[in-house]
């Protein structure tokens, strides 16, 4: 009986020292001096008129005149992309999902693919790569197609299913790539 009276009492007395208040936040000084910021001066505020959009297609490429023109990402159509993609097997974006070792040119490099989405595609990236392939963020299958994107979502490279775990393909430049596990 008493163990329990002093075990009660020791709760109590633990229970009151968490209600004291500390002498640290006494000497904190909650009145800072402060003063307002000045405003500053801004530049000149210029306007003009902005020429009508279907009007001026100086900014814009042409668009490509077939979906043959589209798939190879070249904008003409006929090479060694359409023989690629006419003899490309069925991809998914599940399939693609993990590692790959890539060879581009000269070098090799890692390459990861998930499928978190990030803008247009999946999110995906390089470790040890050169050239156009350091700066891939993104992914996507369009078709027969693998599209790999770079951090602002334009195309790099564009890849197609050659044989189980490998694909074949070219970047922007006309640099060959290919992935296998």
């Amino acid at each position: 009986m008493r163990i329990v009276h002093v075990a009660g009492g020791l709760m109590m007395a633990l229970a009151l020292a968490g209600c004291q208040r500390t002498s640290s936040m006494d000497s904190v000084n909650t009145q800072q001096n402060l003063t307002p910021l000045e405003a500053q001066p801004i530049g000149t505020v210029q306007s003009s008129q902005l020429p009508d959009p279907s009007t001026d297609t100086s900014q814009f490429p042409a668009k490509p005149t077939t979906d043959t023109a589209m798939a190879t990402g070249t904008g003409v159509a006929g090479g060694a992309a359409d023989a690629a993609a006419a003899t490309a097997l069925d991809v998914t974006k599940e399939s693609m999902v993990g590692n790959w070792r890539v060879a581009s040119g000269p070098s090799s490099c890692d390459m990861f693919l998930t499928l978190t989405n990030l803008g247009g595609g999946s999110r995906g990236g390089t470790r040890g790569c050169a050239g156009e392939l350091t700066a891939m963020g993104s992914w996507e299958v369009a078709g027969k197609q693998v599209v790999l994107k770079d951090r602002a979502g334009n195309a790099i490279a564009r890849l197609y299913k050659s044989a189980d775990a490998r694909f074949n393909g070219t970047t922007n430049s006309g640099q060959p790539v290919s992935l296998s596990r």
